[in-house]
């Protein structure tokens, strides 16, 4: 960390919320260490606050006593634990504060990238990073998703999707009829690939299907895509920008959770090795499906590349195809979206200012639209 910082009430208080209830805890609390450490102590007056896997609020005291002496004994990973609190009373004193507060909300997957912190912000009046409740809502759920951005015309994987209630005996087989195999299954509100399996049979559909339900209650089945697995990392309200795209070579099967924080096996190459044009086109692209969703902040906006100029089962390559949209994608030393924009010549640090800017900026107009 560096910068000198001037009187705290000069400084942005930055509210950091990580941890949560959903499967992507851990990775939460990894990407809120990178945050606290790489967040200029100048600008920002810091108030990290961890959601245990069960939803108890804390002040995040181990993160406060680092930040306190610098910075320099931030673990990689935080502690969501510490002196318990509400959320109420926090983020009412926050709003009521004369300091400007922005709330930065680190959370992945349900019960926090899926607008329901994003509603309680909302309700307390609060700027924060990243999209509002309808876009989080619609960009987590996949199934959503996928019709809202098929109504864009942005073209996809062919899929299917299915709720626990509306499965019948022959609905593997029917699915493996229709997509062919093999086929990737997903919990429908879930990321960071938990969940995910890769099926080769109808015998193994159902099993990736049993496992994709103890997650939740709607399923996708996807085709299988034979391509580059494309990223484009995306920022800004009204006018998003996105950086140049990258590859993910996964050093798994596929580009499972395990390849993408435990292990080394998966690598990035950016700028992606597809062409110029290509890479306009994924730019492009993923503008056109951030806003299609009503993206805002930021988002990561993942493609499947086919080239044309090959063929794939005796057809030409269909470009590209949407995979899916990560409203809140991780900061981790690996992750892809800094990555991206670090390429790109923003830096870490400033790509979190651009974010608290967006913040604000949202913020303003929002209230200015709603207030009577």
């Amino acid at each position: 960390m560096s910068g000198t910082p001037i009187d705290t009430d000069e400084r942005i208080h930055l509210i950091v919320v990580f941890g949560g209830e959903s499967a992507e805890h851990d990775v939460s609390c990894t990407t809120a260490a990178h945050v606290l450490a790489a967040a200029d102590p100048a600008k920002y007056r810091i108030t990290p606050i961890g959601i245990s896997t069960d939803g108890q609020w804390a002040i995040a005291d181990q993160a406060v006593a680092a930040l306190a002496s610098g910075g320099g004994r931030l673990p990689a990973q935080l502690d969501p634990t510490g002196s318990d609190v509400s959320p109420t009373p926090i983020l009412s004193a926050a709003s009521a504060e004369p300091s400007t507060t922005v709330v930065m909300p680190l959370l992945h997957g349900p019960m926090g990238e899926d607008g329901t912190i994003q509603g309680l912000l909302e309700l307390a009046n609060l700027p924060y990073v990243g999209t509002g409740v309808l876009g989080s809502a619609v960009a987590m759920d996949k199934a959503m998703a996928k019709q809202v951005v098929a109504a864009a015309g942005i073209p996809q994987a062919r899929y299917r999707a299915f709720a626990e209630h509306e499965m019948t005996p022959s609905l593997a087989t029917t699915i493996v009829d229709d997509l062919g195999l093999p086929v990737f299954v997903k919990p429908a509100n879930m990321g960071s690939s938990v969940g995910v399996s890769k099926a080769s049979s109808v015998d193994e559909l159902n099993t990736a299907i049993d496992v994709a339900l103890s997650y939740d209650e709607v399923v996708v089945v996807e085709e299988a895509v034979v391509g580059k697995e494309i990223e484009v990392a995306v920022l800004g309200n009204h006018q998003p920008t996105a950086a140049t795209p990258g590859e993910i070579v996964p050093g798994d099967d596929f580009y499972s959770y395990e390849d993408k924080y435990l292990a080394d096996g998966s690598y990035a190459v950016i700028p992606a090795p597809i062409g110029d044009d290509a890479l306009a086109t994924a730019k492009e692209l993923a503008i056109e499906t951030y806003r299609a969703l009503r993206c805002e902040g930021l988002s990561r906006v993942d493609f499947f590349w086919e080239d044309p100029a090959t063929e794939i089962n005796g057809k030409p390559g269909r470009g590209f195809l949407l995979n899916e949209v990560n409203t809140m994608p991780g900061f981790t030393p690996i992750s892809m979206f800094p990555k991206m924009w670090i390429a790109d010549g923003v830096s870490y640090p400033e790509i979190i200012d651009r974010l608290v800017d967006l913040a604000l900026e949202r913020h303003s107009r929002r209230r200015r639209n709603t207030a009577h």
